[in-house]
């Protein structure tokens, strides 16, 4: 931190969004992780920044607390100006005019941009595409929706249309798929299997290839002669593509860890919801990339030491009185329990910068509630 740089949760997330280009939002489900995600590339584009933000959640969250009628696979822009997000700007400097895209992830369409991609030829590309098993495996299979999620981040991180990309990732034991499914998609491409399905004249595969073909006359009873072909086919029609589907991979997983990604975890005072995110912030720090920041919403407010007790009526005390005493108890009581359950997660993160947002009357639903989760983020008004 330089000379008269603030400290605090608030001018540390102002530091991420005003000099990250990529900022992934982890968490687990329920935690206001979405809207999060929203407030933070809004924030970025009323300091001037073009910023994206990315769900890979299939519900209609960020579409409604943005406004919008829905989401592609393509990035939208909003219709936004900073003056909208009104005490978001609040003297910060800003480089022009910035601006705020968003989009939901179509697992498919971005697996058939890969395959167009890497295909030597586009007739190879349109085999592949049109194959059954290439069908349900680029919507359905497990970890094609993590791996495809980090590939689109690697796609907008390159995308000269944006300085900052904001993901909004699936609940946080999935979002760890998403940080590893690179790697997983490499280990693939070279699995024995795979290379003997692929190239089954090779030389020196013929015993694995003994061992596939008994292998999959096994399978091919359980699951159907028809799938273990079209199987088949599309690993065929896929061999040649291989060192292109490994070099990006290698790049989207050298992306994700590199000092341009923040990672922010998202929770909330529960304690289910903090061991998600204490899993997560250990998984992050073994990665080598440990959270940059935590955001805790949903918090109650506290209302510090009690006068005294409420303890019954006493002389000049009214009953109002004494009722309004004992409903200040116990929410401060609520306030004190969310306290302890958060202290480990507090305890294992050190110095990392945690910043709060209170339990709001209101879900957040439009561009007006972000700028006020915004204005608690940043430190620009006291609830």
């Amino acid at each position: 931190m330089t000379a008269g740089e603030e400290s605090g949760p608030g001018p540390a997330l102002g530091r991420l969004v005003a000099e990250r280009t990529i900022v992934v939002c982890c968490g687990a489900g329920g935690v206001g992780k979405t809207t999060t995600a929203a407030v933070l590339a809004a924030e970025a584009a009323a300091r001037g920044r073009r910023a994206v933000v990315v769900t890979i959640d299939p519900a209609r969250r960020l579409a409604d607390a943005l406004g919008l009628a829905g989401l592609t696979n393509d990035p939208s822009l909003v219709d936004w100006t900073p003056e909208s997000w009104g005490e978001a700007t609040n003297g910060q400097p800003t480089d022009g005019p910035g601006q705020l895209w968003a989009m939901m992830l179509d697992t498919k369409g971005t697996f058939d941009h890969l395959v167009e991609l890497y295909s030597p030829d586009p007739a190879q590309a349109e085999r592949i595409k049109a194959n059954r098993f290439y069908r349900n495996i680029s919507g359905a299979l497990s970890g094609t929706q993590e791996y495809m999620a980090a590939e689109k981040l690697y796609e907008l991180h390159d995308d000269t249309r944006f300085d900052l990309v904001v993901v909004d990732t699936p609940p946080t034991r999935n979002a760890l798929d998403f940080l590893e499914a690179p790697a997983r998609l490499t280990r693939f491409l070279d699995h024995r299997l795979y290379r003997a399905l692929t190239t089954p004249t090779r030389v020196g595969l013929r015993v694995v290839n003994v061992a596939a073909q008994a292998f999959l006359r096994t399978l091919s009873r359980v699951v159907g002669g028809d799938a273990i072909a079209d199987a088949i086919s599309f690993f065929r029609a896929f061999d040649g593509m291989e060192a292109g589907f490994r070099q990006r991979a290698n790049a989207v997983a050298e992306l994700l860890r590199s000092t341009e990604t923040a990672y922010v975890l998202v929770t909330a005072p529960r304690r289910d919801t903090v061991e998600e995110a204490r899993y997560f912030a250990r998984r992050l720090a073994e990665g080598g990339t440990p959270a940059a920041a935590v955001i805790v919403n949903r918090v109650h407010p506290d209302f510090g030491p009690a006068a005294a007790p409420a303890g019954g009526r006493r002389p000049g005390r009214s009953a109002a009185m004494v009722e309004l005493m004992e409903n200040r108890a116990e929410l401060q009581a609520v306030t004190d329990a969310e306290t302890a359950v958060l202290a480990p997660l507090t305890a294992d993160l050190g110095a990392v910068p945690m910043a709060t947002v209170p339990l709001l009357s209101t879900d957040v639903h439009d561009l007006r509630g972000l700028a006020e989760i915004a204005d608690l983020l940043f430190d620009r008004r006291i609830p």
